[in-house]
């Protein structure tokens, strides 16, 4: 009777997944292509992973958006009323605040490469994210010295009617963008500490759509408030 060939080892013997874990058990370096920026296994691109997400974001960015509408032209139609006290023209400098625009609305070139360094470069992404959360705080470090500029003025948000509406109007974006800012803090300690997984692009994108939100918002408010009510 012929006698079978025993198996060879490597065909009893599991496959050893090598995942960051036990490379950190060895004392060996993590590799860059283990490392969480590596590229998933998961397609995150397919529409079903997170259209669900997407439609809810851009459904609340819509509701917003209208607010926003709202407050402008509020802003725009209590223009005329204005007889006596400050007012935009005499109150505002324009060319200061744009300054500071431009810084805000550079955030969004920032987090657009900040989102495409995401799937497989650490550095360029600390980079990029910083600099978007720098330049977020500039904006409103900018925002505050203008308002601690008014008040020094008696400028404030029952003075007059352009008070109640600058202050109500610069105000609410104000609180926007902190959120932005405190949303960025918290994707970017989240991706960095590799606890999203393969959600991480979805739950990036989502933040990305709420902080370009935020620079479109800006736009609108800078062009009626400095460029027009201003001029």
């Amino acid at each position: 009777m012929s006698q079978s060939n025993p198996p060879h080892p490597s065909q009893t013997q599991p496959t050893r997944l090598h995942t960051p874990g036990t490379h950190a058990a060895q004392g060996n370096p993590l590799p860059e292509s283990l490392d969480v920026f590596a590229p998933s296994g998961v397609d995150e691109s397919h529409p079903l992973l997170h259209e669900k997400t997407r439609l809810a974001v851009l459904l609340f960015l819509a509701s917003e958006f209208v607010f926003f509408v709202f407050l402008i032209v509020a802003y725009i139609y209590s223009r005329p009323s204005e007889i006596s006290g400050p007012t935009a023209q005499s109150s505002l400098v324009p060319w200061k605040t744009g300054i500071y625009t431009v810084l805000l609305l550079s955030s969004s070139a920032t987090i657009f490469f900040a989102e495409r360094s995401l799937r497989d470069n650490r550095k360029r992404f600390t980079l990029w994210m910083s600099a978007t959360i720098l330049l977020g705080i500039t904006f409103l470090f900018g925002e505050m010295r203008e308002y601690s500029g008014l008040l020094h003025k008696d400028i404030t948000i029952s003075r007059n009617l352009f008070g109640s509406t600058y202050f109500t109007l610069t105000g609410f974006h104000a609180i926007h963008v902190t959120l932005g800012i405190l949303m960025l803090l918290t994707i970017f300690g989240l991706v960095m500490a590799n606890k999203l997984g393969d959600k991480r692009h979805t739950a990036f994108r989502a933040v990305s759509y709420y902080w370009h939100f935020v620079d479109i918002v800006w736009v609108m408010v800078f062009s009626v408030v400095y460029l027009w009510s201003a001029r």
